[in-house]
C-alpha cells in the first residue's frame, strides 16, 4: 500500500479494517464490491531481520470469508500456514515444490514496497 494509494482510496469518516496496520478507512467497501467478481485479499507483512508480522484477509461473493488472521511476532505458524499463505490457498494459489504459498507466488522477491513499483 503506497501512500498516493492510501490517500486515494480512504473514505473520510469510514471505519477502519480492523487489524490492519496500512488499510484505509472504508477500503472494505472496495474490496467487498471487487469480490463480487471473484475472491480478493488484503495482505500485510511487515519484517525486519526475520522477525515480523502478518495480517491477512479474503473476500469473496461479497462477504469476508477468511479473517481477519494475525500472527504476531514471536507467534509460531499455524499448522495451517501463515495469514497470508492461507489466504493465497483460498485464492487457488498451490504452494507446490515451494516452502509455503508466499513463496510459490514469489512475494518474497522484494522487500520493500518500492522495489515493487
Amino acid at each position: 500500500m503506497t501512500g498516493a494509494l492510501f490517500d486515494a482510496v480512504t473514505a473520510a469518516g469510514a471505519p477502519e479494517l480492523d487489524g490492519f496496520w496500512k488499510a484505509p478507512a472504508g477500503f472494505d467497501r472496495l474490496l467487498t464490491a471487487y469480490s463480487e467478481t471473484g475472491p480478493v485479499a488484503y495482505v500485510e507483512a511487515e519484517y525486519f531481520g526475520g522477525a515480523g508480522t502478518q495480517t491477512a484477509q479474503v473476500w469473496d461473493a461479497g462477504k469476508i470469508v477468511l479473517g481477519p488472521l494475525r500472527l504476531a511476532e514471536g507467534e509460531p505458524s499455524p499448522t495451517s500456514g501463515t495469514p497470508i499463505s492461507q489466504a493465497l490457498r483460498r485464492l487457488g494459489a498451490a504452494k507446490g515444490n515451494h516452502i509455503d504459498e508466499f513463496s510459490a507466488v514469489g512475494l518474497g522477491r522484494h522487500r520493500d514496497t518500492d522495489d515493487w513499483l
